[in-house]
């Protein structure tokens, strides 16, 4: 990785607009800068400061822009950073890069920003990933998390397991120095005590993977039920747009249709499927076999009947549900038509009676549904584990301190304690960084946007 050269890039989005910010970092950021800008010289000016001037080809004028200067150390990078706000248009935008990368820039790769600011110690790595989800949230809970990761929650709940272990190990080490005389520094009993400690740690954050996962991604809900029952009417309801096709015939809907709805600050991810039952129909049968997969990998299912349905009936269906031990919510579609006797012994059952065509009990159902994944109620100054790869280098974790639990009572010599110590404390530094490959860093980084 070369960290050396000046590396340029645009940070705002691709397509015309008001403005653009071209983003610079390097050694070189301001100089390269101040050779093409008309106005004060860059490289006398203080950090943090903001300079308007012409961007210029030789004679040719390209735009007006303001400068904005970062002077390492006080940057995102830690490096040189300087900021162009130019004119929004696509060919002025590129006229600018193409004349920096003359002058000695070199085009950013993704995420190639934010990478350096690692490698310059300005976060852990977990603290840069919590930067690609920030920038990727789209409800207030999902930036809520990412916004405490980036600040250091989980880096710093981390670092205290990690500095308790590598006291440990330096003292088992010691008595490896110490071998011929069978001396003992590692108390064993407060090294029980101690991995007792982080492994309740470590499954509690294990544990918060289902919730930060669901936070992260959305909630993935499946409307399910028998043909014709209003499941199509009541997405394009809750959407509030004609989303699916909606007919009396039944079967219409003969795959999966999925959109997105922010409830509460929580982001669902509604799954419309189609009706469940016996059918020669090929493709329909295929329809209902992806039905019963995607309600296998839901968080809840709204299970949705209508008025025509007998509460025998609606039972019997439910009984089904049961089975999958994934929590379900029962709606009646055209409750316009459900006389006393049958309200009350649907009421009884929990049942949400609505009628997704007239939109009546819409706003009912969506506060209903917020309880019921109990998201709303999130404490975000908890540690939430988002990342499929923290998750299992604390898995990993736990089980290379199982392994020192497994030994610590067993006549087994100091060197394999330390290893398994070390083999825990490598995991841990996965997570933050203080154990990296250019491959891992590669595939992180690649994931982010060009300009950050």
């Amino acid at each position: 990785m070369n960290n050396q050269d000046t590396i340029i890039a645009l940070s705002t989005p691709q397509g015309s607009g008001a403005i653009g910010v071209i983003r610079l970092s390097g050694p070189d950021a301001i100089a390269l800068t101040n050779s093409v800008f008309a106005g004060k010289d860059l490289e006398q000016q203080a950090s943090h400061t903001l300079h308007f001037g012409l961007i210029k080809d030789g004679e040719q004028l390209i735009d007006e822009v303001v400068a904005g200067l970062f002077v390492a150390p006080k940057s995102y990078t830690k490096e040189n950073v300087v900021e162009i706000s130019c004119h929004g248009s696509n060919y002025i935008i590129q006229q600018i890069i193409n004349l920096l990368v003359a002058k000695g820039a070199r085009a950013a790769k993704p995420g190639e920003f934010t990478l350096r600011a690692f490698l310059n110690g300005a976060f852990d790595l977990s603290q840069a990933e919590a930067v690609a989800d920030l920038i990727a949230s789209n409800s207030k809970a999902s930036h809520d998390v990412a916004m405490q990761q980036m600040r250091g929650g989980f880096a710093t709940e981390l670092k205290g397991l990690r500095e308790q272990l590598i006291h440990f190990a330096s003292m088992i080490e010691l008595e490896l120095d110490f071998a011929e005389e069978d001396v003992e520094f590692a108390n064993r009993e407060q090294l029980k005590n101690l991995v007792n400690r982080i492994s309740v740690v470590l499954r509690r954050l294990i544990g918060s993977f289902e919730m930060g996962n669901v936070i992260k991604n959305g909630v993935p809900i499946v409307i399910a039920g028998k043909p014709n029952v209003g499941k199509s009417t009541l997405l394009n309801a809750l959407l509030n747009e004609e989303r699916a096709i909606v007919s009396d015939i039944a079967g219409t809907t003969r795959d999966t249709i999925e959109d997105e709805l922010t409830i509460g600050g929580v982001v669902f991810r509604f799954i419309d499927t189609a009706g469940i039952r016996d059918t020669a129909d090929i493709i329909e049968a295929l329809g209902v076999e992806r039905t019963l997969e995607k309600m296998k990998l839901a968080k809840l299912i709204i299970y949705m009947a209508d008025a025509s349905q007998t509460i025998a009936e609606i039972e019997e269906q439910v009984k089904g549900l049961k089975q999958l031990q994934i929590p379900y919510l029962i709606i009646v579609n055209k409750a316009d038509l459900i006389d006393a006797d049958r309200r009350k012994a649907l009421e009884s059952m929990d049942a949400v009676l609505i009628s997704a065509r007239d939109k009546v009990g819409i706003e009912e159902l969506k506060v209903t549904l917020l309880e019921q994944v109990n998201l709303h109620h999130i404490n975000t100054d908890e540690t939430l584990v988002t990342n499929v790869r923290h998750v299992e280098a604390l898995k990993q974790t736990e089980n290379a301190l199982q392994r020192v639990m497994d030994n610590v009572d067993n006549p087994v010599t100091s060197d394999f304690l330390a290893m398994d110590i070390k083999q825990a404390l490598h995991y841990l530094g996965e997570i933050t960084g203080t154990v990296t490959t250019d491959d891992l860093l590669e595939n992180i980084f690649t994931k982010f946007c060009i300009g950050k």
